[in-house]
């Protein structure tokens, strides 16, 4: 009786271990989703000092108005240092190759003033100028955007020259 009590009992457990693997859910269940990271918060925005040197232009944009071709086109941008720490102007930059910036290597006092010069290289640029000058330095509105406008008029067509015969 035990051999048969046994025998039943090993059946039904490999019944019940067959009939398992064969069952299949009515509803597939969904996956889990994970759990979306969390962004990382966006940075801080750059503490501005409040000593530091400002600049304060006569003008940021100065329009050239109608210019030849060829001569260089040249403007000296003034500013005033009206912070309460010295500016130092590490670089600046045209837009383009045509438009080349000189800028004070020495430290603008509180108080005192500075000059940008640009010079605008007209030759073969026929039509609209409109340049920008960007600014790099400790100055509170670093960087500073100067702009350049204009349009350059075309050289007049040379005469062609007699032919001879």
């Amino acid at each position: 009786m035990k051999r048969v009590f046994l025998a039943f009992i090993c059946l039904s457990l490999t019944a019940a271990v067959a009939t398992a693997q064969d069952i299949k859910p009515s509803a597939p269940t969904p996956a889990p989703t994970p759990a979306s990271p969390t962004p990382p918060p966006p940075p801080a925005p750059p503490k501005v000092n409040p000593n530091a040197g400002k600049f304060k232009f006569s003008e940021e944009t100065h329009d050239f108005g109608e210019v030849p071709e060829g001569p260089l086109a040249e403007y000296d941008f003034e500013f005033k240092n009206v912070g309460k720490e010295p500016i130092v102007i590490q670089e600046a930059h045209g837009s383009c190759g045509c438009t080349v910036p000189k800028w004070p290597t020495e430290p603008i006092l509180p108080g005192k003033k500075g000059v940008i010069h640009v010079a605008y290289n007209s030759q073969g640029r026929p039509g609209p100028i409109n340049k920008d000058i960007t600014i790099n330095s400790n100055a509170a509105q670093s960087p500073m955007v100067l702009h350049i406008k204009g349009n350059v008029k075309p050289k007049p067509a040379e005469p062609a020259a007699a032919e001879k015969k």
